[in-house]
């Protein structure tokens, strides 16, 4: 059986993962000033950096309509037997619900409700991959990974409040508050929605080493396989610091570096990095 493996553009993998892989991706869409732009194709975090700085506004994001799904499925059906699409939280986005829709009339699509974003929907999307090239069916891949999904561990820390304030979702008394204290909240992913973890009251390279430890948590429920290592633009010394802790910590087989995509850098703006993983 022959099964194409898909995601949308919030699984943030790499174009080198992406291309070993044969990952297939549909971008969101990301609005400013009315115009909409498809995730990394159109735009970049660093355009959406520079259009915040100009206009003093941030943009929105927005889910793949129906057409869209309809003419995505079709062309990458073409050769497969199957497909195992993956999209960013139901709770978050409508993207689940119209894959679903498309799903149904094309039929032989499996859409998975990731409950989550970022490289945790890039850790579902690398197990179905090597899933599949196991000779694993499609139903099966889906079965395993809706289970799976469970077992994710993801988290942020956001050096600034600016971006969520700008985009409504908290206010700026908060956000002036949180950093006059020089406070770098964590954002955790539970049950499909993001919900603010521990607060950090010191510069962000210390915080970012203390947050490691703190979300690592009992190092023997942690799942060795693969982590990864997201951020939405920060120095390389944070992120070769938090790697070189990760390896002293635990013997992880593969530590993976990527870059946030639009959706995460347009909602928490740059210097947002964080770890993501599965418990045993």
């Amino acid at each position: 059986m022959r099964i194409h493996v898909t995601s949308d553009s919030t699984c943030d993998l790499s174009p080198e993962l992406i291309a070993q892989y044969n990952i297939q991706i549909s971008p969101l869409y990301v609005v400013l000033d009315g115009k909409a732009y498809r995730d990394t194709l159109e735009i970049t975090p660093d355009d959406i950096y520079a259009y915040v700085e100009r206009t003093k506004k941030v943009g929105s994001t927005a889910a793949l309509n129906v057409s869209d799904y309809l003419e995505f499925f079709r062309a990458n059906l073409e050769g497969y037997d199957a497909i195992i699409h993956f999209t960013i939280s139901s709770d978050m986005s409508s993207c689940y619900q119209n894959a679903c829709i498309a799903a149904e009339e094309v039929g032989n699509v499996y859409v998975i409700d990731s409950r989550n974003l970022s490289t945790g929907i890039g850790h579902l999307v690398l197990d179905a991959a090597e899933l599949a090239a196991e000779g694993r069916d499609a139903k099966e891949i889906y079965d395993i990974l809706n289970e799976r999904k469970k077992k994710l561990d993801v988290s942020f820390v956001i050096d600034t409040l600016k971006y969520l304030s700008l985009g409504g979702r908290c206010s700026s008394v908060v956000a002036l508050g949180a950093n006059l204290l020089n406070l770098k909240p964590t954002i955790l992913v539970k049950d499909g929605k993001m919900i603010v973890g521990k607060k950090y009251r010191m510069s962000l390279d210390r915080a970012l080493l203390r947050y490691v430890r703190d979300q690592l948590g009992d190092l023997d429920t942690v799942d060795t396989r693969r982590i990864f290592i997201t951020d939405s633009g920060t120095s390389d010394e944070n992120r070769q610091a938090v790697e070189n802790l990760l390896k002293e910590l635990l013997p992880f087989e593969k530590i993976y570096h990527t870059r946030a995509g639009c959706t995460v850098s347009n909602h928490c703006g740059p210097n947002t990095l964080g770890i993501l993983f599965y418990r045993k």
